[in-house]
C-alpha cells in the first residue's frame, strides 16, 4: 500500500550560507555537537555534588581539551572510514583521503581518536585519564544525536528495505532502487543520542562520576548495544555489504566495545570511589 509511505522532506543540503561561505548540515552538526557538549561538560564540572568534592578537571583544562578532542574526532573519524569501510578505493585514490567535504566518517574511528586525545591530554596535564574519559563520553551523545539527524537531513545512510505498509517507511531521493526503507538514521538518533544521554545522565545524578571509569564503561557498553540494534535496520555500505554470518562492519566493530565496557564497569565498581583528597590531586 504505497499511499502509506511518508514523503521524504526536501531539505536544502546547505544549512547556512553567508555570501560564498556555506555550512552544510553535517558540518553544522559537528560544530553544534562540540559546542553544546563543551557547555554541558562545564556544567558537570561545576557541580561538586556530582563528584563528591571538587572535580578532578578544571574549567581551564576542559576549555583547552576541546581543541584536542575535536582533532581526535576528525582525524580518527576519517582514518576509521578509510581503514574500515573503503580502503581499496583510498589506496587507488590517496588524495581523496583529505577531501572531507565529500563525506565519509566513522564513529568507531572517531572514538579511537578521542581515546588517543584523552590519554595524551590527561598524561600531559597530570589528570585522571578515566575521569577525563567519563566527562568526554557523558557529553558525547549530544553530538551523536545531531550527527544522526544530519544523516537523515542529507538522505544518506538509510535503512534496509521494508514492507510499504510500514506507516513510517520512506523512499529516499538518493536511493537508486527507490524502495520503501526504514528511516534508520532516526532510530539511531533515538538509541545512540536520546536513550544513551538519558541513561548516562541518570547514572551521573546517582553518583557515577564518583567512580572513575563508570560513565566511560557505560557509554562504551550501551553504545555498542545500541549500534548493533540499529544495524539490524540500517542498509550496509554498498562497497562492503554483509560480512560473516550476516553481520555488518558496524556490528563487528561494536562487539569489542561490549567487552571493553563491561571490563571498565566491573573495574570501576570494584575499585570504588576515591576520597576527596585523591579526587583533587
Amino acid at each position: 500500500m504505497p499511499f502509506l509511505l511518508i514523503d521524504f522532506p526536501a531539505f536544502n543540503p546547505v544549512a547556512l550560507q553567508i555570501g560564498p561561505f556555506a555550512i552544510k548540515w553535517y558540518a553544522l552538526a559537528y560544530i553544534c555537537g562540540i559546542v553544546f557538549g563543551w557547555l554541558y561538560a562545564r556544567a558537570l564540572l561545576k557541580s561538586e555534588r556530582l563528584w563528591g568534592g571538587p572535580a578532578p578537571i578544571s574549567l581551564v583544562q576542559i576549555d583547552d581539551f576541546i581543541l584536542w578532542v575535536t582533532l581526535g574526532i576528525i582525524v580518527g573519524g576519517r582514518a576509521g572510514y578509510v581503514l574500515f569501510y573503503n580502503l581499496p578505493f583510498f589506496i587507488d585514490h590517496p588524495a581523496a583521503i583529505f577531501k572531507l567535504w565529500e563525506g565519509g566518517m566513522s564513529f568507531h574511528g572517531g572514538f579511537l581518536g578521542c581515546v588517543v586525545a584523552v590519554m595524551w591530554f590527561a598524561y600531559r596535564g597530570g589528570i585522571s585519564i578515566l575521569s577525563l574519559g567519563d566527562i568526554t563520553t557523558a557529553v558525547a551523545p549530544v553530538g551523536l544525536l545531531l550527527g544522526r539527524i544530519a544523516n537523515f537531513i542529507n538522505g544518506e545512510l538509510w535503512g534496509r528495505a521494508t514492507d510499504p505498509s510500514l506507516p513510517w517507511a520512506m523512499i529516499f531521493p538518493n536511493d537508486p532502487m527507490q524502495l520503501p526503507r526504514h528511516p534508520s538514521q532516526l532510530y539511531q538518533a533515538g538509541l545512540e543520542g536520546i536513550l544513551l544521554f538519558a541513561v548516562l545522565a541518570i547514572m551521573i545524578r546517582f553518583g557515577a562520576l564518583k567512580r572513575p571509569g563508570m560513565i566511560l564503561g557505560a557509554f562504551i557498553l550501551i553504545y555498542g548495544l545500541a549500534r548493533i540494534a540499529g544495524e539490524h535496520f540500517r542498509e550496509p555500505d554498498a562497497q562492503l555489504g554483509f560480512l560473516w554470518g550476516g553481520l555488518t562492519m558496524g556490528m563487528l566493530l561494536s562487539i569489542p566495545m561490549l567487552i571493553a565496557g563491561l571490563i571498565l564497569i566491573v573495574w570501576a565498581v570494584r575499585r570504588g570511589a576515591p576520597t576527596p583528597v585523591q579526587a583533587i590531586r
